[in-house]
């Protein structure tokens, strides 16, 4: 059903009227944001009358604006196949230029991401990660990538860290967490479609009462009942590739965060790494011209 609703939004465009058109654009660019927007905010983000919004629910085929949303908040939370993907990206970029509309979506995810950011939250998880006796990194599929950078931070930083992340089989996931306990962190990073075995490392941790810091796109999200605290970064379609821009960016800022709580360690740390960079000739010398 969510994909007949992205399908009438793209296909049938050029048959709205102006108001309904730029509706129909917010959600198909903005339906993490839209499928939780009452029809009176969506209205007033869009600049047309509430009942307008209504109105194109039902023109759409919908009993209301409720049922619309309803069908908006199922794909949010199972997301679309990698061939919807395709065929929904192809609709919406054909004859645009791609690099920039790419680009631009981007730059709009990270400034959502600023937007919505919950400081409390985020100094949780700074505290949660900066405590804890050993640091647990989880993440599966694209995400296994932002896990793999965290990683590679968070071990010039810390002396404790273990990632887990896609060479993983189930198995392996929950052999590298069995000694999980509460004095220890898990940081779960999943972005649609969310990833089973994300979900079921997280879970094991929590069984084993250790702390949970979540990232991922949406309240929707299945991992937020799962952990402690949740870090919120939208992710973008862009054909069969999920643009996780602004998820990178919320990382960096956790990275920096942390280092900055440590600077002392921190420095001293890479006083040792850049001796070592420099006896192994890790980087390439050049002369500023």
């Amino acid at each position: 059903m969510s994909d007949n609703l992205m399908y009438k939004l793209t296909h049938d465009r050029d048959s709205f009227s102006k108001g309904q058109k730029r509706i129909a654009d917010f959600i198909i660019e903005h339906y993490d944001k839209a499928a939780f927007m009452t029809a009176n905010k969506l209205g007033q983000t869009v600049d047309v009358s509430e009942s307008t919004v209504v109105r194109f629910a039902t023109e759409l085929g919908y009993s209301g604006y409720p049922h619309m949303q309803k069908v908006l908040r199922e794909m949010v939370s199972t997301r679309l196949t990698s061939l919807q993907k395709i065929a929904l990206t192809s609709e919406r970029l054909r004859g645009r230029n791609v690099a920039k509309s790419i680009m631009e979506n981007d730059i709009d995810k990270i400034r959502g991401t600023l937007e919505t950011m919950d400081g409390d939250t985020f100094n949780q998880a700074v505290d949660m990660i900066i405590n804890a006796r050993h640091i647990y990194i989880l993440g599966m599929r694209s995400a296994s990538f932002l896990a793999g950078f965290l990683g590679f931070y968070f071990r010039l930083i810390f002396d404790n860290v273990t990632v887990v992340g896609d060479s993983s089989n189930e198995s392996d996931i929950f052999e590298n967490l069995f000694r999980v306990n509460e004095k220890d962190v898990v940081i779960g990073i999943t972005f649609p479609r969310y990833s089973k075995r994300t979900l079921r490392g997280m879970r094991f941790a929590r069984a084993r009462n250790a702390g949970l810091v979540a990232i991922t796109d949406a309240p929707s999200s299945p991992i937020t009942e799962i952990g402690n605290c949740t870090l919120f970064a939208p992710c973008e379609i862009a054909s069969f590739v999920d643009s996780l821009v602004a998820p990178l960016s919320l990382i960096n800022a956790l990275i920096v965060a942390i280092g900055m709580r440590k600077e002392k360690e921190v420095t001293e740390n890479f006083k040792v790494l850049e001796s070592i960079w420099e006896e192994h000739d890790t980087y390439e010398k050049y002369d500023n011209p």
